[in-house]
């Protein structure tokens, strides 16, 4: 309950959080919203010059059609191909929620393992796994990642088994997860073992050594359940710098390929009609500017509600 109490103090990281359940119920609802409400599913073109490039309305129009005045609805207006931008947002929010949080999941682990096993057994193996860490923190992170992703799924190791149970269309979601989730553990590994160095030293852990408990059982019953505070705080963090990465790929057109949305690849294809139609390329900026900008903050209220002398320290 004192966690929870010391949340709620935290303003800014409650307005994230109840934005973040907004926008991931909203994207959960894209098919819904795209049948029932707008009336236009995903992957319909319609190229009816009434139709394409509308402005954003809140309310319902008129247009004149090549069948005829018909009511139409796009709050957030049409793209070329007379797409409706509001269900293309949802789908793609899908896309870019879905992959940061499997990346960011991913290199949690990735990072508790690394960490921890450094942390628990130490000397040669623990110097050993810190410098490749350091490596790994020294190298620019979207160059390489610009590389990697010029290269083909099915020739990296594990690829071919991947292709095999993965629709082609979603191939590009699963090279950007398991990319950035190989290069974004580094900093849940350091937070870990920085954790256990110190938890290693306390009594219970002492006890339990003295009981016979081996290094492994030590590490999974009680070394790592109590770095979970700092790790749950990392995990928000991750979650938006995968977002924010896989946004940068996506709009150099190395990310999330098309026919599937995200918000990288919806700013990508407006960027040739920014003259005519900016809306096409303010609105998905502005969700990714505001999911990373949640992320940020929620991971601010998580460290002061975890550890409150982080807030008493910064008086």
């Amino acid at each position: 309950m004192k966690f929870f109490r010391r949340f709620r103090r935290h303003p800014l990281a409650a307005a994230a959080l109840a934005l973040l359940v907004l926008l991931t119920a909203a994207a959960a609802l894209a098919g819904v919203v795209a049948d029932q409400i707008v009336g236009q599913p995903l992957r319909t073109v319609d190229l009816d010059p009434a139709r394409k490039d509308l402005s954003p309305s809140l309310g319902a129009r008129t247009l004149d059609t090549l069948e005829g005045p018909r009511r139409a609805w796009h709050p957030l207006g049409t793209n070329k191909l007379g797409q409706d931008l509001l269900v293309r947002i949802l789908y793609g929010g899908r896309v870019s929620l879905a992959a940061g949080f499997a990346a960011a999941v991913l290199a949690l682990f990735l990072g508790c393992l690394a960490g921890g096993l450094a942390g628990t057994f130490g000397g040669r193996f623990d110097a050993a796994l810190m410098r490749l860490t350091d490596f790994m923190m020294a190298l620019p992170l979207l160059p390489v990642l610009i590389i990697l992703s010029a290269a083909d799924l099915q020739k990296m190791p594990g690829g071919s088994l991947i292709a095999a149970h993965v629709p082609p269309e979603y191939l590009s979601v699963v090279r950007i997860v398991v990319l950035e989730s190989l290069l974004a553990w580094m900093g849940t590994a350091r937070i870990v073992r920085g954790q256990i160095l110190t938890l290693r030293e306390r009594d219970f852990v002492l006890s339990a050594r003295a009981l016979g408990s081996r290094r492994f059982r030590l590490l999974w019953r009680h070394l790592l359940p109590n770095c979970a505070g700092p790790v749950l705080v990392a995990g928000t963090l991750a979650v938006g710098e995968v977002i924010l990465a896989e946004s940068a790929l996506s709009f150099l057109g190395l990310g999330v390929q098309a026919p599937l949305p995200s918000w990288g690849n919806l700013l990508m294809s407006a960027r040739p009609h920014l003259a005519t139609t900016p809306w096409l390329a303010i609105f998905p900026g502005l969700c990714i500017l505001l999911t990373v900008a949640s992320f940020n903050f929620l991971g601010d209220g998580l460290r002061d509600a975890v550890d409150p002398r982080t807030r008493e320290d910064s008086r």
